[in-house]
């Protein structure tokens, strides 16, 4: 498993190839869980995760390099 720190030590491309599995990876176990019976059901959460912690280091990088996120302001529509 792969330790939040190790992905902050990770350029931006090795993330994304890092995302781009990891994402593939989660759709062959959705696509195995649905047909038949998974192995580690708990891989499903874990790769999950993994890709929440690696967009999380991609948003935190993104908003430290001032490319700030507009705030989101009240639809009053």
């Amino acid at each position: 498993m792969v330790k939040a720190r190790e992905l902050r030590e990770m350029s931006d491309e090795q993330l994304a190839l890092t995302l781009k599995e990891t994402t593939e990876h989660l759709f062959r176990l959705r696509l195995q869980a649905q047909s038949e019976r998974l192995d580690a059901p708990s891989e499903l959460r874990k790769q999950r995760r993994l890709i929440a912690r690696i967009k999380t280091i991609q948003q935190q990088r993104a908003t430290a390099g001032g490319a700030a996120p507009a705030a989101k302001e009240p639809n009053h529509a």
